[in-house]
């Protein structure tokens, strides 16, 4: 007996669970479907093409295959390849060449590069090593203000440009109020330039709630809005606070054989684009003790790319998470290797930052 992703026990007997592994793994080897005269060749016991197909009638019963067209083989739907991943899977461990490959890149000059550096330089890594694109999520660094201004665009519409001493510009849209002339957002830049500039975003976000209820001289009505309106900019969501950085793109190319996988590729590279909801789901790996696994629909996000997310967090040695490191690819990626890979990188990037 095995249990489903929802903890559901299925009754899987010893020669169904071979049969369902053989066809499992040959969709991970070579993303097409078997059928049964092939799969008896390859069983480990003896039996007929026909014995074959009823197993996978009753495989397909429960829904852990289908049949991508009428007279093709069987392929895992994707409760199956949960099913697997969870309960069947062997996971293998890296040689001590992988290892050692890891462990040179990483530790190179560490101690001498930022947390965002090193992890950036384990996702390329990453990338080559699992032939997928590469993954980091990393909480934004306290970068310092150097310039805020306000920019009517349209009646109760402002943009606000966030200008850091680091040259990266921010835009963010704000409500304001109607009718606002064009002196007002001059005044209300102006007097941030003076009081914010040198403050990172949560120091001038601190220093702005306190001091406008002391600032009633200072400031008209109006200039107060417009300001109150940025601030409310500013606050952001957990997508705001963190940077998403993708590496090897073109991985994900390498093995489109028909126009179905280009497609559910250019899919996929849109979700990657969606970086705010993407953000979304990778954070939740703050939570995980260690690899968490996202296969296709589980996650909204990926439905219709048809694509598998496998993600760690980075512990440093006060047992805090600075960031989460991963890979994403089809849904036949090679789990066995790929979550050992991502476990391991990502506990010795937690190590080599401290």
């Amino acid at each position: 007996m095995i249990k489903s992703s929802v903890n559901q026990p299925l009754q899987l007997d010893k020669r169904s669970q071979t049969v369902f592994r053989h066809i499992v793994e040959a969709y991970l080897e070579t993303g097409q479907p078997v059928g049964s005269r092939n799969l008896s060749r390859q069983l480990p016991m003896t039996l007929s093409p026909a014995s074959v197909r009823n197993v996978m009638s009753d495989l397909e019963a429960l829904g852990l295959v289908y049949a991508p067209h009428t007279s093709a083989g069987r392929m895992p739907t994707q409760s199956g390849l949960r099913l697997f991943v969870d309960g069947l899977l062997e996971v293998g461990d890296l040689t001590g060449d992988e290892r050692s490959a890891i462990e040179r890149q990483i530790a190179n000059d560490a101690a001498s590069r930022s947390v965002e550096d090193v992890l950036t330089e384990a996702g390329d890594m990453i990338s080559g090593l699992s032939l997928c694109a590469g993954l980091v999520l990393t909480d934004k660094q306290d970068v310092r203000l150097k310039h805020i201004q306000f920019v009517r665009l349209e009646p109760g519409k402002a943009l606000v440009v966030l200008v850091g001493d680091d040259g990266n510009v921010e835009n963010r849209i704000a409500d304001v109020p109607s009718d606002l002339p064009a002196a007002v957002f001059e005044e209300a830049s102006n007097y941030l330039n003076a009081n914010l500039k040198g403050l990172t975003f949560d120091q001038a976000r601190q220093r702005l709630k306190g001091e406008l209820t002391q600032t009633e001289a200072e400031l008209n009505a109006l200039c107060r809005k417009v300001i109150e309106a940025g601030l409310g900019t500013w606050s952001g969501d957990e997508a705001d606070k963190r940077n998403l950085i993708v590496r090897g793109h073109s991985h994900l190319l390498s093995d489109v054989s028909v126009q179905t996988d280009l497609e559910r590729i250019q899919r996929l590279f849109s979700d990657l684009e969606a970086k705010r909801d993407l953000i979304q789901l990778i954070g939740s790996a703050d939570q995980a003790d260690g690899v968490k696994i996202f296969i296709g629909a589980e996650s909204q996000l990926f439905s219709l790319s048809g694509s598998s997310l496998v993600v760690a967090p980075v512990v440093d040695n006060k047992k805090t998470i600075v960031g989460v490191l991963g890979v994403i690819g089809p849904t036949r990626i090679n789990y066995g290797r790929i979550i050992p890979m991502v476990d391991y990188t990502a506990k010795l990037v937690g190590q080599v930052i401290t």
